[in-house]
């Protein structure tokens, strides 16, 4: 198997081997970005529905069709960066992200801009695998890689935080398309300082890229993904646009996992999904994102619904939460070399269900000390995990399949966000909507609609007035808040899961660099790694084993 030039050998003839940091500078400049943009849009929604007077389809399709995008096409592009290079592919996706921001920035009409977001989610598949794969060749050294993970995941809930907020100030001083208008000047100065900056690197050459097996993966992706969407937005799994996707798409994933592992050059090596490190870390990212996003989200609607806070003070309560997350991030690599990957990634999961058990104190009135400890221990129990099952599943992966490890990191990330709100908003609706559909004294078609959200619960009371009004409004917050508790205890149950789930990782962080002595951990360097646990090493052009291939984390 033959590989590039290693990004860390091309940035070791510089000055010795510090330029890779400023490669993680701009790696983390295109991930803040694509995180950015993944955000800024939610509060720009009213004024896009002002301007453009989309139908709610097509407002639907607006919000939603950069994340859809992204997430199917993730897989296809990481494996494509292995094939004909890693850099080439980012840069490519910087050019397509600057032009969609462009398009979406100065769009007239509804379907403009929809193609504008889909594009920008092109270009964002591009990106996201690509930084993450850069990242696992330009730092073969598993020490120095953990401090980058941790920072790359720190600027990426950075990026999610920030784009609410910064979108708000956009749209409040100029107008909605500014707030796709800001990333022109940034990829333009990103774009030829990443082509000077950034190593090539490649995986495995061997073979032809397997097209079919590329799109089979997108599709399977885009079905389940809108399915889960669908679900999270309401629809009976029963229904034509919910079912309809979502088996589609699960029957393209199964042939494309049997494709693969019938391939003698498959896209992606499924044996990596037998290492229990690297399925285990997989499965915990669905587990973290799945309570995060949902939990989120429901947390933003108890804040401005139920407390009436306005979406500033909205965000500024949140923001505990971001700095909480760059915390665990700034610390991962420290805390995961004294504990390792299973403690590190069991106990944020623990961590995190003790702030969700602390949060279902919430009720009908504010408290800011209860809800701010809760959202710390949230952000960093959370990051934690994130940071140490990325960590595992990226060092786990052999370096010649970084860009489909990378991709399958993040598709899950996707997966997990989708099914967080369509799981978590399942609970919530199933809990709030019983006490809302029979209120006695309030007209029957009055008490279904106000049983599908706290929102509309509101224009109800508002359009019924006097006693009746009242009533629906009482009952609506109390019901919201008890289907909070619930939609607590249920996310507290799936995160001691991911708990569980974390004891099949290793005990111990071991260092993938002969000299094991420059990783120290509570693993004795003479301790040796155990022959079954090599990989093939990945090879220079010369056909020297590389450092990034020498070994894997022990069990």
């Amino acid at each position: 198997m033959t590989g590039t030039t290693t990004a860390g050998a091309r940035l070791r003839t510089g000055n010795g081997g510090a330029n890779r940091w400023v490669v993680l500078v701009v790696l983390c400049v295109s991930l803040l970005l694509v995180a950015l943009d993944a955000t800024v849009l939610h509060v720009a929604v009213p004024a896009v529905t002002e301007d453009l007077r989309p139908s709610g389809v097509e407002l639907l399709w607006i919000v939603d069709a950069y994340p859809l995008v992204c997430a199917a096409l993730l897989i296809l592009f990481g494996t494509l960066g292995d094939r004909v290079g890693r850099r080439r592919v980012l840069l490519i996706g910087y050019g397509i992200f600057g032009v969609a921001s462009l398009v979406a920035a100065f769009a007239t009409t509804p379907h403009v801009l929809i193609g504008a977001r889909a594009l920008l989610g092109v270009g964002g598949a591009m990106i996201m695998p690509a930084t993450l794969s850069i990242l696992r060749a330009v730092f073969p050294d598993r020490r120095e890689r953990a401090t980058a993970i941790g920072i790359w995941t720190a600027v990426a809930a950075v990026g999610a935080a920030t784009g609410p907020v910064l979108g708000g100030f956009l749209v409040e001083h100029f107008w909605w398309g500014s707030v796709f208008l800001i990333n022109i000047p940034l990829m333009a100065l990103i774009l030829p300082v990443a082509r000077w900056l950034l190593p090539e690197s490649k995986g495995g050459a061997d073979g032809p890229w397997d097209v079919l097996g590329a799109l089979m993966a997108a599709a399977g992706v885009l079905g389940a993904v809108l399915g889960i969407k669908r679900l999270g937005a309401g629809d009976s799994i029963l229904g034509i646009e919910t079912a309809v996707p979502l088996v589609l798409g699960g029957a393209l994933l199964a042939l494309f996992v049997r494709r693969q592992r019938r391939r003698e050059h498959p896209l992606i090596d499924m044996r990596m999904f037998a290492r229990p490190a690297f399925s285990t870390s997989v499965g915990c990212i669905i587990l973290a994102m799945l309570a995060l996003v949902g939990l989120e989200l429901i947390a933003v609607q108890y804040l401005q619904l139920v407390l009436g806070l306005s979406p500033l003070e909205t965000g500024l309560r949140l923001l505990p939460l971001t700095f909480a997350a760059m915390a665990a991030g700034a610390t991962g690599s420290f805390t995961l070399h004294r504990i390792g990957p299973r403690r590190m990634v069991g106990w944020g999961f623990v961590l995190t269900a003790a702030a969700v058990l602390l949060l279902t104190l919430m009720g009908q009135h504010d408290r800011p000390w209860l809800l701010t400890t809760g959202f710390v221990l949230l952000g960093f129990g959370l990051q934690t995990t994130l940071f140490a099952a990325y960590e595992s599943m990226l060092s786990e992966a052999p370096p010649d399949q970084a860009g489909g490890a990378a991709a399958i990191g993040e598709t899950s990330y996707q997966l997990g966000a989708g099914m967080g709100i369509a799981m978590l908003g399942s609970v919530m609706n199933a809990a709030y909507a019983p006490a809302l559909a029979s209120l006695s004294g309030v007209p029957g078609s009055a008490g279904s609609a106000a049983s599908h959200s706290l929102g509309e619960a509101y224009q109800v009371a508002d359009g019924l007035g006097g006693p009746a009004g009242a009533m629906v409004r009482s009952t609506a917050r109390h019901s919201f808040v008890h289907g909070l508790h619930i939609t607590l205890l249920v996310s507290a149950g799936l995160l001691l899961l991911g708990a569980l789930a974390a004891l099949r990782l290793p005990k111990v962080m071991e260092c993938e660099t002969a000299a094991a002595d420059k990783c120290p951990g509570p693993r004795s360097p003479e301790v040796p790694i155990p022959a079954s646990a090599n990989r093939s090493p990945e090879r220079s052009p010369g056909g020297t084993p590389t450092a990034a291939g020498s070994g894997r984390a022990g069990h």
